[in-house]
C-alpha cells in the first residue's frame, strides 16, 4: 500500500504555535517582553506565564532557577521570530525596544521576503521582530525562495510608519501595555534553531517531519516551511557545528506546530513511526524530539 503525497508532507495550513522558554530571572525576562516589545500577559491554564499579542499566545515563560545557561556553541534556540500584522505595529515594537532596551539590539536585515530587526532578551535568547513583504514580491527559482540580508536603518523604518507624535508617545517610560497605542497584533512567524549539522537537520525536518526545503546556505543553514511560506523553521551551525544533543538547560523549552486537523496529525505520527522516530501521543498532541533533543509538540487546531 502506497502513501498519498499529502501524507508525506505537512499540510499547507500548518502554522507555528506558542514557544515555551525556560528562564532563570523571570521578572527580567517578563519585563523585557512586555515593556520592551509590547506583549501582553494572557490567562494561564498551567501556572506558567503566557504572553501574546491581540489575544494570540506567542510565548510561555517557565521559571526554573535550578537550570544553567547554555553555552553559545550548544544546540538549541537561535531566535524566536515574531511576525507583526503590519509595519506600523512593528515600528511601535521597535520604538519600545530602543526606548527601554537599546543595549539588547543586535542588528537588522532586509531579507527580500521580509524586513527584520534582531534583539536578545536578558537571558540571551534571540528575538527577531519582523514584517513580511507581500508574497507576490517574493522570487522563487527551482523551488527555493530568494533571500538576502541587506541593511535597514531602524530609525528610517520607524519614521516611515509612525508620526513624530506617535513615536514620542510610544517612547514614554511609563507607557502601559494596555493602552490603545500599545495594542499590537502578531504571531510566531518562525523559529530558528542552532544544530550540529545541516544534513541531519534536513533529513529530520524535511524527510521525516514533512516540511518543504525553501532555501539553504551550503552546509551552514537550511530553511523549511509548509504551504509556500519563506520559512517556518530554520537550522544553522554558525555557532554550533558538531554540537551534541542538548542537556536540560535554560532557553528553548518547546516548539509548537499547529496542524489543521486530526487526520494530518495522525499522518505526521505515522511518518515519524516509519522513520523510527519515537513520539508520544497525548491529549495535547504528538510530542517528539529532534536529533538535538529540541522538544516539539504538534497539535491540531
Amino acid at each position: 500500500m502506497t502513501s498519498k503525497t499529502s501524507d508525506l508532507k505537512l499540510p499547507a495550513q500548518t502554522q507555528m504555535g506558542v514557544v515555551r522558554l525556560k528562564v532563570k530571572d523571570l521578572n527580567a525576562v517578563y519585563t523585557y517582553y512586555t515593556k520592551g516589545i509590547g506583549l501582553q500577559e494572557l490567562p494561564s491554564p498551567d501556572g506558567h506565564i503566557h504572553l501574546g499579542l491581540g489575544g494570540q499566545p506567542l510565548l510561555v515563560l517557565e521559571h526554573d532557577p535550578s537550570l544553567r545557561h547554555p553555552a553559545r556553541t550548544e544546540a538549541g534556540l537561535f531566535h524566536v521570530a515574531i511576525l507583526f500584522d503590519s509595519p506600523r505595529d512593528l515600528a511601535i515594537a521597535l520604538v519600545r525596544g530602543f526606548s527601554h532596551y537599546r543595549d539588547r539590539y543586535v542588528g537588522s536585515g532586509d531579507h527580500l521576503v521580509s524586513q527584520a530587526f534582531y534583539f536578545a532578551d536578558p537571558e540571551g535568547n534571540g528575538v527577531e521582530l519582523y514584517v513580511d513583504r507581500p508574497r507576490d514580491q517574493w522570487t522563487w527559482q527551482k523551488g527555493e525562495v530568494a533571500m538576502d540580508t541587506l541593511y535597514i536603518d531602524p530609525a528610517d523604518f520607524i519614521r516611515q510608519h509612525l508620526t513624530d507624535e506617535e513615536i514620542a508617545l510610544t517612547a514614554q517610560p511609563d507607557l502601559e501595555v494596555g493602552r490603545p497605542q500599545a495594542q499590537l497584533a502578531g504571531q510566531v512567524g518562525h523559529v530558528h534553531l542552532q544544530v550540529g549539522d545541516v544534513k541531519t537537520a534536513q533529513a529530520f525536518y524535511v524527510d521525516a517531519l514533512g516540511f518543504d526545503r525553501t532555501a539553504g546556505l551550503g552546509d551552514s543553514a537550511v530553511f523549511v516551511s509548509a504551504g509556500g511560506y519563506h520559512h517556518h523553521m530554520a537550522m544553522n551551525v554558525w555557532n554550533s557545528l558538531s554540537a551534541s544533543p542538548r542537556q536540560n538547560t535554560l532557553g528553548l523549552g518547546q516548539v509548537n506546530l499547529t496542524l489543521p486537523d486530526t487526520d494530518s496529525l495522525a499522518a505526521l505520527a505515522d511518518r515519524l513511526r516509519f522513520k523510527g522516530i519515537s513520539s508520544q501521543q497525548t491529549e495535547a498532541g504528538v510530542s517528539f524530539l529532534d536529533p538535538w533533543n529540541n522538544q516539539i509538540l504538534a497539535r491540531a487546531f
